[in-house]
């Protein structure tokens, strides 16, 4: 280090008499001497720094992009997300959507072509989206009230049978082996079995075990949706599944005589009401049991 010290020193002259002494004794000192006697002979030309400046614009190679991994990582999280979100959209469309009213719930929603729908305890609609305005088709387990907009055919199918409308207002029930079709405006057509029945503004039918029953309705829509359960002709273990349903409860039936059918209505907000109804009309006698059990008895 200190003899390249002394060289650059030596070089610009600016080496005292002692430093120069000691570099003068250095065993490269006649090499050094060598070098700098040819080399103050040589003359360089003046520097063109921006001719030397365009070759190496010219001659330099394009450089590589390089992404942070960072970011890869959020163009692939991008690209998931996007994916998961037409793949849920597409699932949406297709798939079968399902609106379910558990037991002593009512659950109203609206279709895609605003026709409404109130679900009554107990019940669940499925229907698909996709090209929902060219076929309007739903599937109904239990009851339902539809307010439906005008359009295309509209269906209920049910287990026991069809509905068919265009636009209109209408109740179906389809419990067990009974079926109830209520119109409340414009006109309803019900297939059941081999039997097709034309309903107007007021106008009923309800099939049980394959019998026909009509009768006409006052009432401007269904008792149910008032806090009323509306019964016609409908024998007391039909009766009592329907309180199970409305009130979230267990009903045991100890009694021989089930065939007296019922006609009329009970509350469906109201429990003890709805128990002193059933008592007095079949003489029986309510006790409760464990949780929410209640237990008929024959007086």
């Amino acid at each position: 280090m200190k003899e390249n010290r002394l060289l650059a020193k030596w070089l610009s002259n600016d080496l005292n008499e002692e430093e120069l002494a000691e570099f003068k004794a250095s065993p490269d000192f006649e090499k050094y001497e060598k070098i700098k006697r040819y080399t103050e002979h040589l003359e360089v030309g003046e520097l063109d720094e921006n001719a030397m400046l365009s070759n190496i614009l010219s001659q330099k190679k394009a450089t590589p992009k390089v992404v942070p991994l960072y970011k890869k990582w959020a163009f692939r999280a991008a690209a998931i997300f996007v994916l998961a979100l037409g793949i849920t959209m597409v699932m949406q469309f297709v798939l079968p959507q399902t609106q379910k009213a558990g037991l002593g719930e009512k659950m109203t929603f609206s279709l895609p072509d605003h026709s409404e729908v109130v679900l009554n305890s107990g019940s669940e609609i499925h229907y698909k989206k996709w090209n929902w305005e060219h076929h309007r088709h739903l599937e109904l387990q239990g009851e339902a009230y539809f307010r439906v907009a005008k359009g295309r055919r509209f269906e209920v199918q049910t287990n026991l049978g069809k509905v068919t409308v265009l636009g209109t207002q209408f109740n179906v029930k389809a419990r067990k082996n009974r079926f109830d079709v209520v119109c409340y405006e414009g006109r309803v057509k019900v297939n059941y079995a081999n039997t097709q029945i034309l309903l107007t503004h007021g106008q009923s039918v309800s099939f049980e075990n394959g019998k026909q029953v009509n009768r006409n309705v006052a009432a401007q829509q269904p008792e149910w949706m008032n806090h009323q359960i509306c019964f016609y002709k409908e024998n007391i273990k039909s009766l009592l599944e329907e309180v199970e349903r409305q009130y979230n409860i267990k009903i045991e039936l100890h009694t021989k005589d089930t065939t007296a059918l019922f006609t009329g209505k009970l509350p469906a907000n109201d429990l003890t009401v709805a128990l002193q109804i059933i008592s007095t009309t079949y003489h029986l006698e309510a006790r409760k049991g464990a949780d929410t059990k209640i237990i008929f008895d024959e007086k």
